[in-house]
């Protein structure tokens, strides 16, 4: 047996974390990166015995080298710590790392802290735990339902589409809401509507009316490079005393229109010249959707209009929880610009170089130690002012959360953004400073408003027309001190009841409902969350595995399922209805919650999903049809026949459905829309060298 060195033996997942602990440690520890996981299921063939759902694990291949390493000083070494992450999958890498090493229960110590700063490490190697065995078989439980589910649904798809295919528990069901969400789009037909909003003038000079709207015409088309922007456009009118108000009822009647002949009267009977009246048609338009319409024109008199009402009153806006995983993600996207898979790469940066706490986290809890931290900081930097009297306390949007450590926060709040720049790395700066700011607004007062609103009336031919404007002014900017300023509304000039106001601009416009809108990463991650799918450990990869393998693709950052997506999606359920359907695969994660939080007996969860779900998989071959063959809404170009869907190894293209008689076919899209063939006239310089 060799001979221990005294010095204990630490073990982390990543050279970077392990650099950062041994800081901390000092000279009798030595900090050792396994690199992530080292055994897994093989990579061929089931890896599971399907009676007994024991696993056959091996250690990978890739680890063979560190795994050698650490044996020969867990021999040497008189204690060994596992200091892998504090999640599920972090106490399963620990138990295979005790499992992989031969090491005995008795001489592992686990540790888990939330935070890599010589506090928490100092306070985690002083209380050692055991490994949480209940953790461990919730996501062995994981990892064996998904190879499952893998390997006896994707022969499937290899003999019913294309050799190659695979299918996943939790990514074939996200793959499925992208479908779904594509039709939903496909068959909406908009509704038309119209709208008549005004500009006004709140000055006392009728006679100034025709001035100021010339004024504004002018502001408006003398632009030298484009469109005036919104913030041009308020600066503009808020100079000029001038506010936009929107015509709501008529004649003791809700304003709703369907048509332009309606709006047009209405505008008429307001004071409006028509100068303008085009419609053209949009080739790609649905249903009113096809004609579109632009009604322009002057006001030849300024028709008085009076202030009926004016409402003042203070509202509020709080601050929003801090970061979860979820949000973090949803922020990153929309803020930054970062998909999922970078943020979490940069936030596990940020984690261990010890900038923040952990980046994988259902829970909105705070410490006390980090309240008592930003309080301190918030009354130092802004004053009292901006500190309320109690802390700010979140509730987690997420009922079944995982976790129950903390939110994801800066771990010394004195960093602020500013200093954070110079020392780390561009795309690290901003994620910091996105944590950073949520984090400390999180815990100041909510930013206060005043909101007003004016009624503003004009006699007709119909009867009353009423008008309506908004306005709002911050008068305390609270958490917006850190948190930013959130666009607002107009800011309205003053106004008295019963006085004049007058049109500068009179605006009949058409509008469409519209269809939902495709998902974002950040909106696809929050209904992922919203339906229970996946844990937020989960979502980074799940994206990134559903574009991986082609069945969805991001266009301006906005996901679009491919015609693959779509039928392997149908087949799937076709086959199997229950494992695709939301609440089933949202079932199945609180019961994998329950293996770790109630000891629910992990094998027989495995044998009771089994049994059912091997009965289907022996049925589902002589249910489903061949992916190829299917119908098409596109015309042979040759015969005039119509055109089917066939696969070759490049994908789906069209077919003539009178092969052999005729061989027209076409290329398709991702979509499974016709493309056309490109001839180029260079000749390929390989072919001409034979």
């Amino acid at each position: 047996m060799a001979k221990k060195n005294g010095k204990t033996l630490v073990i982390v997942e990543s050279p970077a974390k392990a650099k950062t602990i041994n800081k901390y440690l000092g000279d009798n520890y030595v900090v050792r990166a396994s690199m992530g996981h080292v055994r897994d299921l093989p990579s061929k063939g089931m890896g599971v015995d399907l009676k007994t759902f024991k696993p056959e694990y091996e250690v990978l291949e890739s680890r063979g080298k560190v795994i050698s390493e650490l044996k020969k000083l867990a021999k040497k070494s008189s204690d060994i710590f596992l200091a892998t992450d504090l999640d599920r999958e972090g106490e399963a890498i620990a138990w295979h790392l005790k499992e992989a090493l031969g090491i005995p229960d008795e001489r592992v110590k686990r540790v888990i802290f939330n935070a890599i700063t010589k506090a928490e490490i100092q306070k985690a190697f002083s209380k050692p735990q055991k490994i949480d065995i209940d953790r461990v078989n919730a996501q062995q439980a994981r990892r064996i339902l998904d190879r499952i589910v893998g390997y006896e649904i994707s022969p499937l798809l290899w003999r019913k589409v294309a050799k190659g295919l695979s299918a996943g528990r939790v990514q074939s069901v996200t793959v499925r809401l992208i479908v779904e969400r594509e039709r939903d789009i496909e068959k909406f037909i908009p509704s038309e509507h119209w709208k008549i909003s005004g500009i006004f003038s709140a000055t006392t000079d009728a006679n100034a009316c025709k001035a100021l709207a010339d004024k504004w015409i002018d502001f408006l088309t003398n632009t030298g490079n484009g469109e005036r922007t919104k913030i041009e456009r308020d600066k503009w009118l808020a100079e000029h005393k001038a506010f936009v108000a929107e015509l709501v009822e008529i004649g003791g009647k809700k304003f709703e229109p369907d048509n332009k002949e309606d709006a047009k009267r209405v505008a008429e009977l307001l004071g409006l010249v028509i100068d303008k009246n085009e419609t053209t048609e949009d080739a790609e338009g649905k249903g009113p959707a096809k004609y579109l319409t632009k009604i322009a024109g002057h006001i030849a008199k300024c028709p008085p209009f009076t202030v009926r009402s004016i409402e003042k009153k203070r509202t509020t806006s709080k601050p929003p929880a801090p970061f979860i995983t979820s949000t973090l993600q949803q922020g990153a996207s929309s803020r930054l610009g970062l998909g999922a898979q970078r943020t979490m790469r940069l936030a596990q940066n940020l984690y261990e170089a010890g900038h923040i706490t952990y980046m994988r986290t259902d829970s909105t809890n705070l410490s006390g130690d980090a309240l008592n931290m930003v309080r301190s900081y918030i009354s130092k930097e802004f004053g009292d002012k901006y500190l309320p009297e109690k802390p700010n306390f979140y509730s987690s949007s997420n009922k079944s959360a995982q976790e129950a450590h903390e939110a994801i926060r800066p771990t010394d709040a004195s960093l602020d953004p500013q200093e954070a720049h110079s020392k780390l790395g561009a795309d690290e700066s901003k994620l910091y400073q996105l944590i950073w700011n949520r984090f400390v607004a999180c815990q100041m007062p909510p930013a206060e408003f005043d909101q007003t609103t004016a009624t503003i009336v004009t006699p007709t031919k119909d009867g009353e027309a009423v008008f309506r404007a908004s306005g709002r002014k911050l008068v305390f900017d609270g958490f917006m001190r850190v948190a930013g300023v959130s666009s607002e509304d107009q800011l309205l000039p003053e106004l008295a009841e019963k006085k004049n106001v007058f049109p500068i601009e009179l605006s009949p416009t058409q509008h469409f409902t519209q269809p939902p809108p495709r998902f974002s990463e950040a909106s696809l991650v929050k209904e992922l969350e919203k339906l229970g799918i996946g844990r937020p450990s989960t979502y980074a990869s799940i994206i990134q595995t559903i574009q991986d393998r082609e069945y969805v693709e991001q266009m301006d950052r906005r996901f679009h399922a491919t015609m693959l997506g779509s039928v392997v999606t149908d087949k799937l359920i076709q086959a199997f209805p229950e494992v695709m359907d939301v609440k089933f695969t949202a079932g199945m994660e609180l019961k994998l919650d329950e293996i770790e939080e109630a000891h629910l007996d992990w094998v027989k969860l495995l044998q009771d999903f089994y049994g059912p779900f091997h009965a289907v998989v022996d049925g589902a071959l002589a249910k489903i049809e061949h992916a190829g063959g299917a119908a098409s809404p596109y015309k042979c170009l040759k015969c005039g026949k119509p055109m089917v869907y066939r696969i070759s190894k490049n994908g789906f293209f069209l077919s003539c459905s009178g092969y052999p008689e005729c061989d027209g076919s076409q290329p398709v899209d991702r979509q499974g829309k016709p493309t056309i063939r490109e001839i180029s006239q260079h000749k390929c310089p390989t072919a001409a060298a034979r």
